[in-house]
């Protein structure tokens, strides 16, 4: 009935991905039933249209990261204390993709503050520390450490613990690997099987993403693998890795999509070091993404998308134009 619509679509949020889906099955099983209903149904949310709310609720759009300085001004009201940028931030996007994490494991109570900041709806997806994903001291990976049990498990379990109190708040937990020479992995099979055995390992709480640098080893088999073990293959908007609509394989692993865009930090830092404006037109490619988007929505996949300053120069505004190029596309 209304009312079970009513509470279904008041739970429906990001982290329960199964959840939405019955949801928008209900509501639209409910106008085929019921088409008179449909102006009543309206009033359950008076203030948008029904069918443009059921393609927000499975799309979420954000940035990477948000303790960006240069927002103040252009994103931030003039004056806003760092320590207030994610309550502000959590006024205008209902996700954020955390980096710090890679740096370091936040302690409790940081975790705790993301908490007190944001709104319960709010999503918050981070990265695996970089002790686990590059090993490495310096810039280059340490294949010897990377992934291994015993050197990076206790990392890995601290990590997840903290993560742990964020509750309905937390999204995918990404592994971002960087590009790896063959001085690093002789071969794609010795890389492959240590990260095999790593997701294996992981438990079964989380959601977990997986995005590789290696050009020539994304394609299905790597698809599969991630497939087995219910993680997202993270689909990105790089400088030198193929975009979504370019791969000749279901690049949707798990019951998710998650997107970045990140563009070419060398082309961007010859143009600029400061994030308050795009400097670069990416226009055309987000357009090429809004289909995609538009596609998960078809498919009925839940579906993040997490934005650099890099990629064109001002995350926020990009956000804010891609939400609007899938809108267009989509409220009719």
């Amino acid at each position: 009935n209304l009312l079970q619509i009513r509470a279904y679509m008041a739970q429906a949020d990001m982290a329960h991905a199964g959840l939405q889906r019955q949801a928008l099955g209900i509501v639209r099983a409910h106008i085929n039933t019921y088409p008179d209903s449909c102006g009543y149904l309206a009033e359950l949310k008076p203030e948008v249209d029904m069918k443009r709310k059921a393609s927000e609720a499975i799309l979420r759009i954000g940035t990477s990261s948000f303790s960006s300085k240069d927002w103040v001004g252009p994103f931030y009201p003039a004056g806003t204390n760092p320590g207030d940028f994610l309550r502000h931030y959590a006024s205008s996007f209902d996700t954020v993709e955390v980096d710090s994490t890679y740096y370091a494991i936040p302690s409790a109570s940081m975790v705790d503050g993301w908490i007190e900041k944001t709104p319960d709806h709010f999503l918050l997806s981070a990265k695996f520390p970089r002790s686990i994903v590059h090993a490495g001291d310096k810039a280059f990976p340490d294949a010897s450490k990377l992934l291994m049990p015993g050197e990076t498990y206790k990392a890995r379990d601290q990590f997840l613990n903290v993560m742990a109190r964020m509750g309905n708040r937390l999204g995918p937990l990404v592994l971002q690997f960087p590009y790896f020479s063959k001085k690093v992995f002789r071969s794609r099979v010795e890389f492959v099987e240590r990260l095999d055995k790593f997701l294996e390992d992981l438990p079964g709480d989380f959601k977990y993403g997986v995005e590789i640098r290696n050009k020539a080893w994304l394609d299905k088999d790597f698809s599969e693998l991630c497939r087995k073990h219910g993680a997202s293959m993270v689909l990105v908007d790089q400088a030198w890795m193929p975009m979504a609509d370019e791969l000749e394989f279901d690049p949707i692993t798990a019951d998710y999509a998650y997107i970045r865009l990140l563009g070419d930090r060398k082309e961007i830092e010859a143009i600029t070091k400061s994030w308050d404006r795009e400097v670069i037109d990416r226009e055309d490619r987000l357009a090429r993404w809004a289909d995609f988007l538009v596609e998960m929505l078809n498919r009925q996949i839940m579906t993040l998308v997490y934005i650099n300053n890099h990629y064109a120069g001002h995350a926020p505004t990009t956000a804010r134009r891609l939400r609007q190029l899938y809108d267009e596309r989509t409220k009719s």
